[in-house]
């Protein structure tokens, strides 16, 4: 079992090397979209939905900013069922609210999540939404913890001093509304920040270490310098992969405008985790990082200070690059400021399942060998996430009490794997055996607990049971005479 578990392992870590594939777990994505009604539909679905190289963007879940109220959201979620093989796949969390600005939604796939329902947190001038939802195919009683939190944000722009007092009020809101969560619950907020330095008192209040409830955490690490300083994207060649502004406009490329952060939750080796180090900065000479699966999708770092690389891209190839600056509104001049999808991978948390909660071992002579089976499950379907995107069930057996033997060491099962082990009645002495086992997932902290039981006794002399049988005989033939 360890070495098989070794190799599964060891291809995890080379697969983020292309981790632009989506491998079916959750991907989520932030997009500003630019005052987005209609059109743009076949820039949309190119951008989204194909391929170069087996990389696509291909999100499970995506916050989008700019559009316009109602008729935007209706429009961009048809957009979506009408691209090629996504017929009916996408929905759209409701109800609609305004965020007092350019609005927001969020957009997911309903064969990968339930959708629970949203919150507005109040900005100066723009509101932020939350939405909640549940990872498909988990007990909403799961202690996998099968919720997300997800924040999207469309920050004030400008560099003002009152904007940046506003953008503050604003982070200052969302971070006290994370900080109320329901403990334990996993949280991440996607947006358009409009700001071109770490330093900005509003993301310093999303990272604030002062105080731990609700804090963000930038999952590429690319928001603080080695000594603890804070970092200026704009126009900063050191940071040109992770840029997201302006594919389109005359200023080009040199703004990290478009984040996505995460709670601590997802770094804690626990339950829903982020596929990639999240101790290790962004690299600054490749855009294909093995250590993220975090990409500003189009950006490869060869279009700083100017609009996005097409011909020659070797993140996303020509069509798709095109179709990104097609997306802006390339048609429309007066769409400028446009933006790149940001997306990071997450993955999804084993579901332990035992097939029996009690086992009665029934009445056994001593010194005898006596085992039953219990089957564990990763009770994740591995044809909704697969099994690359999903946490190997990583468990042990403890016990509780004495008289029985459970088996020694640690078992590993990918998504949909089960495993049958065998308990023992130990029959070394007699009486009343009774004791608990503990079934531990190492990753998530699952347990699962089964009662057991059994009685050990010593057989009878066999001079006795000749008297018995004896004794029974001569009873069946005075109940007959």
């Amino acid at each position: 079992m360890f070495s098989s578990f070794g190799c599964r392992a060891l291809a995890l870590v080379c697969g983020l090397g292309s981790a632009a594939l989506s491998m079916a777990q959750l991907r989520a994505g932030t997009w500003n979209i630019t005052n987005y009604s209609s059109g743009r539909t076949s820039a949309f679905q190119t951008a989204l939905f194909s391929s170069f190289e087996g990389r696509s963007f291909n999100p499970d879940v995506m916050v989008i900013q700019e559009l316009q109220g109602q008729t935007g959201i209706n429009n961009f979620l048809s957009m979506l069922n009408s691209a090629p093989g996504q017929s009916g796949q996408w929905a759209v969390g409701t109800p609609y609210l305004s965020t007092g600005d350019t609005d927001s939604a969020m957009f997911y796939r309903k064969n990968k999540v339930d959708f629970i329902g949203l919150s507005n947190i109040t900005g100066d001038p723009r509101s932020t939404q939350r939405y909640d939802f549940k990872l498909k195919g988990y007990d909403a009683s799961s202690t996998t913890n099968p919720f997300i939190s997800y924040y999207s944000s469309h920050l004030k722009a400008g560099s003002t001093t009152d904007d940046q007092a506003r953008r503050l009020t604003e982070t200052t809101n969302i971070r006290n509304d994370a900080a109320g969560l329901p403990a334990g619950r996993n949280f991440m907020i996607g947006g358009d920040f409009n700001i071109q330095s770490s330093g900005q008192a509003a993301y310093q209040k999303l990272i604030d270490t002062s105080v731990s409830g609700g804090r963000f955490f930038d999952p590429i690490n690319s928001s603080t310098t080695s000594s603890g300083g804070s970092i200026t994207w704009n126009n900063n060649n050191a940071y040109r992969f992770i840029h997201t502004q302006d594919p389109y406009g005359s200023g080009g490329m040199d703004d990290r405008f478009d984040f996505i952060l995460t709670g601590g939750s997802f770094r804690d080796g626990k339950g829903l985790e982020y596929i990639g180090s999240s101790t290790q900065a962004y690299s600054n000479t490749t855009w294909n990082d093995p250590n993220h699966s975090y990409r500003a999708w189009g950006n490869d770092g060869t279009s700083f200070n100017s609009t996005l690389t097409v011909n020659g891209n070797t993140m996303v190839g020509s069509t798709i690059a095109q179709a990104l600056i097609d997306s802006v509104g390339n048609s429309n001049p007066a769409n400028v400021g446009g933006h790149l999808p940001v997306f990071l991978d997450l993955k999804i948390p084993a579901d332990m399942f035992a097939d029996q909660t009690a086992m009665d071992f029934g009445t056994q002579m001593i010194n005898t060998t006596v085992f039953d089976p219990l089957a564990i499950k990763n009770n994740v379907d591995a044809s909704v996430w697969g099994t690359a995107g999903v946490q190997n069930l990583n468990y042990t057996f403890s016990l509780s009490g004495s008289g029985f033997i459970a088996p020694a060491g640690s078992f590993n099962l990918l998504a949909g794997e089960s495993l049958t082990s065998y308990i023992q009645l130990d029959t070394s002495t007699t009486g009343a055996k009774a004791a608990t086992l503990f079934v531990t997932d190492s990753a998530t902290g699952q347990t699962r607990q089964v009662a057991l039981s059994g009685v050990v006794l010593v057989p009878e002399p066999a001079s006795m049971v000749a008297l018995g049988i004896g004794a029974l005989a001569l009873m069946r033939r005075r109940k007959k005479y």
